[in-house]
């Protein structure tokens, strides 16, 4: 089983995807992280990126998903294709060559979770603070997810301390450890 977290930057992908993991592991679950590859970039990133940095960003994604999933187990992802190609068109426009695979990929994700922008981001060494350009990263998924026909169940913004429990229901988990059934005698 492999999940996503989707959105722009700054937003808590991050956050879910540790709150995630740890309850899963509470449950004896395998899981493995896929982490944002765009912080290990060497190319730049965020309004300064370029094509190349966002084909790098793109297809290290996919090859850490491939990897994490030979494990077995339920793989987290802190973004997906789909949001890493969000910002590639952002910076370079569509790119057709590209497409069909990302159309392929998504295919691979048995949920996609759409985390909504509560607050402009802050500043951590790496993430661009400019809302204008959260904002218009957060609708071009939008855009793309409509238009590729991909599913992503939208996580409600009054309800950031339901996400963990919205995703494990969605995503046909066990909201709590299974209970050792204790037998009298």
């Amino acid at each position: 089983m492999k999940l996503a977290f989707i959105g722009a930057h700054g937003v808590g992908k991050t956050t879910l995807c540790y709150d995630l993991a740890s309850r899963l592991k509470r449950q004896d679950r395998v899981v493995d992280l896929v982490m944002e590859v765009a912080r290990r970039s060497p190319l730049p990133i965020n309004a300064e990126t370029t094509l190349s940095a966002q084909q790098w960003i793109l297809h290290t994604q996919i090859a850490e998903e491939v990897a994490a999933s030979a494990g077995g187990g339920i793989v987290i992802c802190d973004r997906s294709v789909l949001d890493n190609y969000a910002y590639l068109v952002h910076s370079s426009g569509r790119q057709p060559a590209v497409e069909p695979l990302l159309r392929d990929w998504v295919t691979t994700y048995h949920g996609l979770f759409k985390v909504p922008i509560i607050e402009a981001p802050s500043f951590d060494g790496r993430r661009d603070v400019n809302p204008g350009f959260q904002g218009a990263i957060d609708r071009l998924i939008d855009e793309l997810a409509a238009e590729f026909g991909v599913g992503c169940t939208a996580l409600d913004p009054a309800d950031r301390d339901g996400w963990i429990d919205t995703v494990l229901v969605e995503s046909g988990l066990p909201l709590r450890p299974p209970q050792t059934e204790l037998k009298l005698t």
